[in-house]
């Protein structure tokens, strides 16, 4: 059974990507929920915590969202180096840094549970007609 890492109020996950959601930067706290060093985690894909109970169509929406520059919310449970899980609400923000390129500001914070049971539902049922 996989390890569950539960958030606590105060945690504050933050990454940032480039147009192809690589990353260039995380935070503390992402690297000691996700379970990998800062080192591991820059120029490596974002979706190198990605859960496989995740379903495509989640990340179809976040794509094309954040792509047309709006900013995208929703659930995610995300994997860690470990083979464990946890959840999160996230906001990914489309931006331009100072040198001109374009990427993604990722904010994450704790999911509550009732959120995280609506969603593990929702994802099964999406999961299954993928």
């Amino acid at each position: 059974m996989e390890k569950e890492t539960i958030l606590d109020e105060y945690t504050f996950l933050v990454s940032e990507t480039d147009e192809k959601g690589i990353i260039k930067f995380a935070n503390n706290d992402f690297c000691k929920i996700a379970g990998f060093s800062l080192e591991e985690l820059i120029g490596k894909p974002h979706n190198l915590v990605r859960h496989k109970d995740m379903p495509k169509v989640a990340f179809k929406d976040l794509w094309d969202t954040v792509k047309k520059g709006n900013i995208w919310t929703g659930y995610v449970k995300n994997a860690t180096k470990d083979g464990g899980y946890y959840w999160v609400f996230a906001t990914v923000y489309p931006f331009e840094s100072c040198d001109g390129t374009n990427g993604y500001i990722s904010c994450r914070k704790k999911a509550s549970d009732e959120e995280i049971k609506i969603h593990e539902n929702l994802y099964k049922q999406l999961r299954n007609k993928e």
